[in-house]
C-alpha cells in the first residue's frame, strides 16, 4: 500500500495568533486528496479519522474537555475539503500562555497509518478585567452561582470589548466572546437588570454606541445601535421593575438609513423631458 502521506496532503491554520483566554480557537484544517481515487475518511471506534494535538510551552498535552467526535468526510480525487474546528469545545483553553496545535489524519482503510499536519503556534492573553459581577443561577434542579465579567482586549492594533461567564462551582469559563470593537474615549457601561441579564453600551465609532445584553448563561440575546441625541451621550438607566433601558440616544437602524438613502435621487437621475 502505499504510504498515506503520498495519498493525502494536509495544512493547518487558524483565524488569528492572538485570543483572550477562553475564546474560541478557531482552526481550520484543509485536506487534499492525491490518492487518485474517491476516500471517506470516517472514525472508528478505536480510532477517529481526525484528532488535534495542542500543546502548552513545556510541551505538555493540555487537558481535554471532550473526545474529539468529527462527522465522515468524502473527498473525491483530486478535491480539497476544508473543515473548521473550534479547539475550545475539546481542550481547556482558558489560561493564559503560549500553545501550539497541530492535527492528524487517519485513512481508515489504513490502519494506523497517519498524516501529521503542520504545527501552528497561537497565545491567549489574560486581557485586562473591566467589571465583574458573582450571580446566582436557578433552574428545575438546583441552584447555582455564576460570574459574569466584562474585559478589555488589545491585539496592538484595536481594542474589543468581551464578556465571559464563568461557572461559580467549578470555576470554568461556560463562554468567552466579544461584543466588538470599543473606543476608551467614553467608559463603558454596564448593569444587571432583574432577570440577571447583563446590560453594555460602549461607544464603537466616534458617532456610534452599541447596547449589548447577554443572559446568565452566556447568550447574546440583544444588540442594537444609538447615536449620540441632543442632550448629550446615550446612558443606561436601571428602574425598580428591574428594567433596564437605554436613554437620551437616537435609535440607530441600518435598515431604515439605506431605505432613506434609496430615495435620494442622484445628480444623474434627472427627470425625463417630454417630448413635444
Amino acid at each position: 500500500m502505499a504510504d498515506l502521506r503520498a495519498q493525502l496532503a494536509t495544512s493547518l491554520s487558524m483565524n488569528k495568533k492572538t485570543y483572550l483566554a477562553g475564546e474560541s480557537v478557531i482552526a481550520e484544517i484543509i485536506v487534499t486528496n492525491n490518492s487518485g481515487r474517491e476516500l471517506t475518511l470516517a472514525s472508528t471506534r478505536a480510532l477517529p479519522w481526525l484528532s488535534f494535538v495542542v500543546t502548552n510551552t513545556k510541551g505538555n498535552p493540555v487537558p481535554t474537555r471532550k473526545l474529539n467526535v468529527f462527522g465522515a468526510m468524502k473527498i473525491k480525487a483530486g478535491e480539497s475539503l476544508a473543515k473548521r474546528v473550534d479547539l475550545t469545545e475539546y481542550f481547556l483553553l482558558d489560561n493564559q500562555g503560549n500553545f501550539a496545535a497541530s492535527a492528524v489524519v487517519r485513512d481508515p482503510t489504513a490502519a494506523v497509518q497517519s498524516s501529521s499536519t503542520n504545527r501552528i503556534l497561537f497565545n491567549l492573553n489574560p486581557g485586562k478585567l473591566y467589571w465583574s459581577q458573582k450571580i446566582g443561577v436557578s433552574n428545575n434542579a438546583s441552584n447555582h452561582t455564576r460570574e459574569v465579567k466584562l474585559m478589555t482586549f488589545s491585539d496592538g492594533q484595536k481594542t474589543q470589548l468581551y464578556t465571559k461567564v464563568i461557572d461559580g462551582r467549578t470555576g470554568i469559563s461556560i463562554t468567552t466572546f466579544s461584543l466588538g470593537e470599543v473606543l476608551l474615549l467614553r467608559k463603558p457601561m454596564v448593569t444587571l437588570d432583574g432577570k440577571q441579564r447583563m446590560h453594555v453600551m460602549f461607544l464603537s465609532t466616534p458617532s456610534m454606541w452599541v447596547h449589548c445584553q447577554v443572559s446568565a448563561d452566556g447568550k447574546l440575546v440583544g444588540r442594537d445601535l444609538h447615536q449620540r441625541s441632543a442632550q448629550g451621550d446615550p446612558v443606561l438607566m436601571a428602574y425598580g421593575d428591574g428594567s433596564v433601558r437605554v436613554m437620551n440616544s437616537n435609535l440607530y437602524d441600518p435598515k431604515v438609513v439605506e431605505a432613506e438613502k434609496s430615495k435620494i435621487r442622484k445628480a444623474t437621475d434627472r427627470p425625463a423631458i417630454p417630448q413635444e
